[in-house]
Parts: C-alpha cells; sequence; structure tokens
C-alpha cells in the first residue's frame, strides 16, 4: 500500500483517473484515457482566465480524469470526476479501491481539491465536478470532507457551475441537506437491487439503512422543506448506480427496484454498470457482464422514466431476464398493437408512447399536428420530425394503417 506522500495536486488527478471509467457520471461521450503525457499545469500558479484560453486538448482531458458530459438540459461540459481519498475501509469486491487491495492511495484535503478544481476551471479544461470518495474513518467523517469542499468552491471560490456529489452509505440526515444546497445533482449507489445480492458485492454495506435510506431521506427534504434552499433555488435530483452481473441478480430484480426508486423517491436515473474483472479483487476470476444486457436496462429503465411502462408490462423469460435479441418496447408492441393499432388522429399521449418510434417530443409533436389538421400518411408524419419506420406495423392514420415490409425484429 503506498500513500500520496511527494504528489502534487495535478498528479493525484491523473492517478485517480486511472480508475475513474468504474461509475458512470452523467452521460459522456468518451472515457477517460489513462497514463497521457502530462498537461503541464502547475498548481497554485496564476492561471488565466477561461476566456482567453484556447480550448484544451482532448488528451489533456482525459489525462486528468475529465468527461465531456451531456447535462440534464442537453448542454455538454467538461466535467472532472475526482474523489476526495481514493483509501477505503470498506471491502466490496469489485472495487479496485477496496480495502487491502495493493496499489497506490491518494488524498485530497478539502482545501487543496477546491483550489485545484478552481486552477482547472480558470484554465478553461472544465466546468464542472462529479466529487466521490472512499470512506476513511466511517462515512460520517467522509461525507464531511465531501460537504466542506462543495461549499469552499460555492462559498469561498463562487463556483458557480454544474456539481454531483456522491452521497456516502450511511450519511446523516444534516449532512443530506447539506450537501443538497450546494450540488445540483446527488447520488447514492445501491450497488444491488436488494440486501441479498449487496451481501455478495460488499459485505460491509447495510442495504436499507445506509443506501435505501438517505434516498428516502433525500426525497423526505425535496417534499418538505422549500426549494429555495437549494442550489440556485431548487432540490438537486437524485440518482443511482446498480453493478450488473457480478451477484448473479436478474433483470427483474434489478428493475423491480429501479421501478420503485423512479416511482416512490423520484430518481432522476438508474445507472446500470456491467461488472468488468479488476485484478487483485475476489472478483478478478468471474467474466465481464453483456454490455447488450445493460443496453437493455437502460432501454427499460427509460419505459418506466418517460413512458409510463410498469414492470407488469415488461416481457421477462422464466429466469426473469429480458430477451437479449430484441428491444422491450418493440416486444410489449408486437404482442399488444399488432392486432390492435393505435389511431394516431385520436389517441392519448400515453398511448402515443407505446408505440416504438414516438418518444415525448414526438407524442407532443403529434398532439401539435392534430389541432391543425388530420394526419393521413406517413409524410405527414415525416414532416413534424416522426422516424415512420418502427412505428407502421402498430398505427392507423385516419383509419389506415401504414405500408409496411415484414422483418424479423
Amino acid at each position: 500500500m503506498f500513500y500520496n506522500w511527494g504528489m502534487n495536486s495535478l498528479a493525484k488527478f491523473k492517478h485517480l483517473a486511472e480508475n475513474a471509467l468504474l461509475e458512470p457520471a452523467e452521460e459522456t461521450s468518451f472515457k477517460p484515457a489513462p497514463q497521457l503525457p502530462p498537461c503541464g499545469i502547475n498548481f497554485g500558479d496564476q492561471v488565466p482566465d477561461a476566456r482567453r484560453q484556447s480550448p484544451p486538448k482532448p488528451n489533456l482531458q482525459r489525462d486528468l480524469g475529465v468527461h465531456h458530459a451531456k447535462m440534464p438540459g442537453g448542454k455538454t461540459i467538461p466535467l472532472l470526476k475526482t474523489m476526495v481519498t481514493s483509501a477505503c475501509e470498506r471491502n466490496c469486491f469489485y472495487c479496485p479501491f477496496r480495502a487491502g487491495r495493493n496499489g497506490r492511495r491518494v488524498t485530497f484535503t478539502p482545501d487543496e481539491l477546491a483550489q485545484s478544481f478552481m486552477d482547472l476551471y480558470r484554465a478553461g479544461i472544465v466546468a464542472g465536478l462529479f466529487l466521490s470518495s472512499g470512506i476513511v474513518k466511517g462515512s460520517v467523517n467522509t461525507q464531511e470532507k465531501l460537504n466542506t469542499t462543495a461549499e469552499l468552491l460555492r462559498k469561498k471560490h463562487n463556483f458557480r457551475g454544474y456539481m454531483h456529489l456522491k452521497i456516502m452509505p450511511g450519511a446523516e440526515k444534516d449532512q443530506l441537506r447539506q450537501a443538497m444546497r450546494f450540488a445540483n445533482r446527488v447520488s447514492v449507489n445501491l450497488e444491488a437491487p436488494n440486501d441479498k445480492r449487496l451481501a455478495q458485492l460488499a459485505p460491509k454495506k447495510v442495504f436499507f439503512e445506509e443506501l435505501v435510506r438517505p434516498l428516502q431521506m433525500i426525497e423526505e427534504i425535496r417534499q418538505t422543506e422549500p426549494g429555495h434552499l437549494g442550489w440556485n433555488g431548487r432540490w438537486p435530483s437524485t440518482t443511482t448506480q446498480f453493478v450488473v452481473g457480478a451477484a448473479g441478480e436478474t433483470d427483474l430484480e434489478l428493475l423491480s427496484t429501479s421501478e420503485y426508486l423512479y416511482k416512490k423517491v423520484r430518481i432522476a436515473r438508474a445507472y446500470y454498470s456491467s461488472f468488468s474483472p479488476i485484478a487483485d479483487t475476489p472478483f478478478a476470476h468471474l467474466p465481464p457482464s453483456s454490455r447488450l444486457r445493460e443496453h437493455r436496462l437502460y432501454q427499460t429503465s427509460f419505459l418506466f422514466r418517460d413512458y409510463g411502462f410498469d414492470l407488469e408490462d415488461l416481457p421477462f423469460t422464466q429466469e426473469g431476464n429480458l430477451p437479449l435479441e430484441i428491444d422491450p418496447k418493440l416486444a410489449w408492441a408486437r404482442s399488444h398493437l399488432q392486432e390492435n393499432p393505435v389511431e394516431l388522429n385520436r389517441a392519448a399521449r400515453q398511448e402515443l408512447l407505446r408505440v416504438p418510434g414516438i418518444g415525448p417530443l414526438g407524442a407532443d409533436s403529434i398532439i401539435s399536428a392534430r389541432r391543425v389538421g388530420t394526419l393521413r400518411d406517413v409524410d405527414d408524419l415525416r414532416q413534424i420530425g416522426i422516424q415512420t419506420k418502427r412505428l407502421k406495423p402498430f398505427v392507423l392514420l385516419d383509419g389506415k394503417r401504414p405500408t409496411y415490409q415484414l422483418t424479423l425484429w
């Protein structure tokens, strides 16, 4: 075990970036590439204003663990994904930072991390921060360091950009409230869909008390306390993450928990991270999980969040998994709409959202177009931006089916 004796802040960011791809941070357009040449910034020196800088080179950003992340409103920003410390007293079986694993550990003080981030921000290299941490001296102590860093950035350095704060397992309610005052987004990683599966992944974590309960408390704060107390006058959104494929969990287990989280604690998104084995961990011998399975889980998760689907609508196999060979929305439509097509000129918004090829924006466009006149053929749909290939077998236009060619999938 090696610690960060003699490492400057730049070297710490670079070291942490080598494992930063383990956890999704918003929606990113590339993943960090480790061990690239140093970028040449001297932390602590006066850094010129970002507006006077030429855009940083992509390899410089990757070197530091910077991702081009898509924000909830659609804007893309360079987001630094880093940690207060990579030391950890927990022993999660899948994690590169687990206790007892050989490797260098690095730690920032809150002041050092806040100042170093601002150096990058003023240089135009980053515009937002995703901040997590290993757990040292307990979750409460670690959450305090995360919150202190966030407070320094907001109050001392007047940083007004995007900030995503990780909530440590078992953090106290007052700490959740404080994190919510400074962050645009907070997240609690469940990692597993239930206590049985969590015990197989992370034996020192307690599923309900340490993970589910904080998510519930965050929603309680949103529901009962005025939003103007949050950053920029609103409470932050919430996300979670599951490790997929390491504990033998089924898609039914994962999606049952996801549906609860969307409906009861109003998470903005569930992330599904396909398991990938890491050397010198108890799971090093396990095979990697299917990326296609991860993709199907995301598709179904969005059906819960944006399309009004329920768990009972999904085409699970007898083993409790989604079929890999077909989009879950298309599978539902083939079972329910093939013989009962949706008349696009009369259907309610929720009915439109059940049609393959029609999303929330498309449904709104159809409803707006109907106020002007009758939709009579697929050209009318194309003119309002609807992709028509997938929807043809499942709809009527002014009482008539569009012409389509049968396909296997």
